[in-house]
């Protein structure tokens, strides 16, 4: 049976064992990497830098939210602002594996660029189970390309630490509520952020189209599962279709873009079940999307399981 205490005590003592020197960590707030931010502050003290890069690809309020996050943890920390440059990387690339190879690659670039500055030799990561598994190597299958493990450069510089390599979802979540870490009950959040739930080319404008309405969707099912209307899903968020239909505002005839929205229940991010969501709930959702969202006038549910859809649609 899994002791999450007698984990975090292994991992600390390993982390104090193996790190000799500074170490940064790539912190996006979400659970894992909150988690491994933690056990690497326990172990290292001043010694670590927990670097979070506002990659312009954030759910709403993401910054301030993970801001927030390390200062609860007392981790030494620092804000990155990069926006420009991830767009830049990504412009033209339609292709969800090439968008998360860029990424990884950028992280790490600007990852190295600050290691330098703080005179770090070492990167931890949050990375899990199931990045390494879907990620594909040796025997197994690629299913789709984790941004912290296959989207890595082959000549990065830094060492790599990733304390939580061996847990599912479910036992981080339990290291977490040792921990006391506020998100350990955060939903999922994929590294490569809004870039693969913007099918097809991620510009400012279309990431924005899609932050405004998976922040519906948040709102409304959080909402729903406060009122006893249905349980939370495991994860639920907005796709922006790379497809536009036609539409009436008005007496108007409009081209707009379409909306999936995704609610799935799992528990160790392997498998999963779709939420089977009240209609009324589905209602509001896309009621507000096509009135809130400028240029939204279509939005459609996935109703897939896991297999033989995975949980992000890229």
């Amino acid at each position: 049976m899994f002791d999450p205490q007698a984990f975090i005590d292994e991992q600390v003592g390993a982390i104090k064992a193996g790190v000799e020197g500074k170490a940064i960590i790539a912190a996006s707030g979400g659970v894992d990497s909150a988690t491994a931010a933690a056990l690497a502050s326990r172990a290292l003290g001043s010694r670590l830098l927990a670097v979070y890069v506002d990659t312009g690809l954030m759910r709403k309020g993401e910054t301030a939210d993970v801001d927030a996050t390390l200062k609860e943890l007392r981790v030494n920390h620092k804000i990155l602002h990069a926006a420009d440059e991830f767009f830049r990387a990504l412009k033209g690339v339609m292709d969800p594996e090439k968008k998360r190879t860029i990424i990884g690659n950028k992280f790490i670039e600007l990852f190295e660029r600050e290691a330098s500055a703080f005179g770090a030799e070492y990167l931890v990561q949050g990375t899990i189970a199931p990045d390494w598994i879907e990620s594909g190597g040796q025997l197994r299958d690629r299913i789709k390309t984790h941004h912290n493990v296959g989207g890595l450069p082959e000549q990065m510089k830094l060492k790599l630490v990733e304390p939580l390599r061996d847990l599912y979802k479910d036992e981080v979540r339990k290291v977490a509520r040792v921990l006391g870490i506020r998100v350990a009950e955060r939903q999922p959040f994929p590294g490569p952020a809004l870039a693969v739930r913007v099918l097809g080319e991620v510009t400012p404008e279309r990431v924005a189209l899609a932050r405004e309405a998976s922040a519906i969707v948040e709102e409304e099912l959080e909402a729903a599962a406060k009122k006893g209307l249905m349980p939370l899903p495991w994860q639920y968020f907005a796709v922006l279709l790379p497809v536009q239909s036609v539409g009436v505002h008005g007496d108007q005839r409009v081209y707009g873009h379409t909306i999936a929205v995704r609610a799935i229940d799992s528990v160790d991010g392997m498998s999963g079940k779709y939420s089977k969501v009240p209609d009324e709930v589905l209602d509001r959702i896309s009621v507000r999307i096509t009135n809130e969202v400028k240029g939204i006038n279509r939005v459609v549910y996935d109703v897939s399981n896991k297999p033989p859809a995975t949980i992000e649609w890229e």
